[in-house]
């Protein structure tokens, strides 16, 4: 299979296999914010946002909120690559958007992901490219069409918020403020200039009117940890050995603290671009307005499992159980909130 943008498989040097692999152990831990359980969502592009998708629906008490960049629907994959490479990516065959909406139903009521009705006040924002030859548009729109079926379909989530922006013309990127020649190719790190701020957008849609004016540049720190410390009851979760989390300053003074985990795409993990979605994405200085820290994990590339493009699994290299409260990295992702300071309740 050809190599291509955040979503692609195959084809990925085995340098940045050996360069993952032998990566230096970080021993340093979260650290522990006065987090505001309210204010937590899950953000992502391509395979991040499949996985925030994923994130939602198998854990919606932790993430009612969500907002998902060039990603398709919940249990889009069902557990297959060749209907994730096809269906999930290019969109033919069509997707079965009530089949997944039922299925999604029927997990829910079966345990195997959390309770639809934690989503009632759930603000979901869809942000997908006109020019997106990576995950078509079709795709995109079928990510929006479940959860305005699912709302639709149950009293009980009338007030469930989703927004579909797929009228803008950009490939498949993460839009960025400045202008520049790559708002319509598809190529590393695939953080578009475009003249649009996805990041200021993605903060207002989940969260409304900023407390503070947004600044020009972030004012807080960056800071690395071990993920590996963070693995559920000792399970690989197929991540890379650190992770890097954003605190603005009043977080990091210890003020009330609402999350944003950014999950990133395939190929925009740090082995592959460095730290350039943790610090260019433009998250960091709208996190700043919110009060809102930012955590970044990241994947590893692998060929066993099949992984070499370091994607999120979202369609089960890391096992059977990789969309429901079983997966292992969706449990480790609830592991790092817990860390930061989710209280337990939750």
């Amino acid at each position: 299979m050809p190599s291509f943008p955040p979503l692609r498989l195959l084809g990925l040097s085995l340098v940045l296999v050996a360069g993952a692999a032998c990566a230096a152990r970080h021993d340093a831990r979260l650290p522990h914010l006065q987090l505001d359980a309210a204010r937590v969502a899950v953000v992502g592009l391509s395979s991040g946002a499949y996985m925030a998708t994923q994130a939602q629906l198998a854990y919606p008490e932790i993430f009612p909120d969500a907002a998902l960049v060039a990603g398709g629907p919940y249990g889009c994959a069902g557990g297959n690559l060749q209907t994730a490479l096809s269906s999930c990516m290019k969109g033919a065959p069509a997707i079965d958007v009530d089949a997944l909406v039922a299925n999604a139903r029927k997990r829910a009521a079966a345990g195997e992901i959390g309770s639809l009705n934690a989503l009632a006040k759930a603000h979901v924002y869809l942000l997908h490219g006109k020019a997106d030859g990576v995950v078509a548009p079709a795709v995109a729109e079928a990510g929006a069409q479940f959860y305005q079926r699912l709302r639709d379909g149950d009293p009980a989530l009338a007030g469930m918020q989703v927004v579909d922006d797929g009228a803008r013309d950009f490939a498949h990127n993460l839009p960025i403020a400045a202008k520049g020649a790559d708002c319509g190719q598809s190529v590393s790190p695939y953080l578009g200039h475009c003249g649009f701020d996805a990041a200021g957008e993605i903060f207002h849609q989940l969260f409304g009117t900023p407390s503070q004016p947004v600044a020009d540049a972030a004012k807080g720190r960056v800071l690395d940890f071990d993920q590996d410390a963070l693995r559920p009851d000792g399970a690989d979760a197929f991540l890379a050995p650190k992770g890097y989390v954003y605190l603005p300053p009043a977080c990091a003074a210890g003020k009330p603290c609402g999350l944003v985990v950014a999950l990133h795409g395939c190929k925009q993990n740090a082995d592959a671009i460095g730290e350039t979605f943790v610090k260019d994405a433009g998250f960091n200085r709208w996190a700043d307005a919110y009060g809102v820290a930012v955590l970044y994990p990241q994947t590893r590339a692998s060929f066993a499992p099949l992984n070499p493009q370091a994607c999120w699994d979202w369609w089960g290299y890391s096992g059977t159980d990789y969309d429901t409260r079983h997966g292992v990295q969706l449990r480790w992702l609830v592991n790092a909130v817990r860390a930061l300071g989710l209280p337990a309740k939750h």
